[in-house]
């Protein structure tokens, strides 16, 4: 009996995340007080709570905090497991990064209200740009940028990954970003790649770093997980499968809705491990309306 051939994804299922409604929602991580950081965020860096709620029977409780309403800006989900007060960050997990019309001033508000800074204010090496890095109580790093006025000032995650072309070619094909420019340092041994869904002055966009030679990254247990949004987690999810088969990664939740919430959703690992969540974009904005 003749094996039958493999299927060939279509070119129509291929093109789907290009065509696909998708932003940015929320990044997830772990912190070890859920006020302390609410506290941090909101008085340091000007951020506004959105919304809270404690899950007593799962003993968790989480916070969304951003610069806008979550039905159009990008925020942070804090997540405090009961009795936890410490994570490790790891090495592969960078930094967040906020822009600001005012580096100088923002970092003068941080060391008034006791918060650290890990690089003063001034232009990068070899630029223009003016940026600083402040720490929060949890040690997670935010790069400051210098910009103009700007829709989304929550603009950038900076992971690590130990295959530049590998990682783009999956940021592309599997989650339908595009890729933005690509920096690259010989002096300071690292290559970079913006990825996103429009301009980074714009947008949030997800920072890429290679450092020469590494290809391995200790993840920690505190950094989860990004979650975007899509108008069909099924149709996603088969476009992911079929990238994963060429550059790896995995499905971790097969698409459908989450019990007792309804949201549909689809979750994978890149080829380096980070996590990514589809999160069906009708099913979002009635989750916030019940919020």
């Amino acid at each position: 009996m003749a094996e039958s051939a493999p299927v060939v994804p279509s070119d129509e299922l291929l093109e789907w995340p290009k065509k696909d409604k998708r932003r940015f929602l929320h990044a997830v991580y772990r912190v070890g007080d859920l006020e302390r950081t609410i506290k941090f965020y909101t008085e340091c860096f000007g951020m506004k709570v959105l919304r809270q709620r404690d899950i007593p029977e799962e003993k968790y409780s989480n916070a969304f905090l951003g610069f806008g309403p979550e039905e159009s800006h990008f925020v942070v989900e804090l997540t405090y497991n009961y009795g936890v007060d410490k994570y490790d960050i790891g090495k592969g997990f960078g930094h967040f990064a906020i822009a600001t019309e005012d580096v100088y001033k923002l970092v003068d508000v941080i060391k008034a209200k006791g918060g650290t800074i890990t690089r003063e204010p001034g232009p990068v090496k070899g630029g223009s740009s003016v940026i600083a890095f402040a720490k929060d109580p949890d040690g997670y790093l935010f790069e400051l940028i210098q910009r103009g006025s700007t829709p989304e000032p929550l603009c950038q995650i900076m992971l690590r990954v130990g295959d530049l072309e590998r990682s783009i070619k999956f940021y592309e094909k599997a989650v339908g970003m595009k890729l933005l420019r690509k920096i690259d340092r010989p002096e300071q041994k690292y290559t970079l790649a913006m990825m996103g869904y429009a301009d980074e002055y714009e947008t949030t966009v997800l920072e890429l770093t290679y450092n020469y030679g590494v290809t391995e990254y200790d993840k920690g247990n505190a950094y989860a997980q990004v979650a975007i949004s899509t108008d069909d987690v099924y149709k996603s999810a088969e476009v992911v499968n079929v990238v994963i088969q060429e550059v790896g990664g995995k499905i971790t939740r097969q698409p459908g809705p989450i019990p007792g919430l309804n949201t549909k959703i689809t979750s994978f690992l890149d080829p380096d491990g980070w996590k990514t969540v589809l999160v069906d974009n009708e099913d979002f904005l009635k989750e916030l309306q019940n919020a």
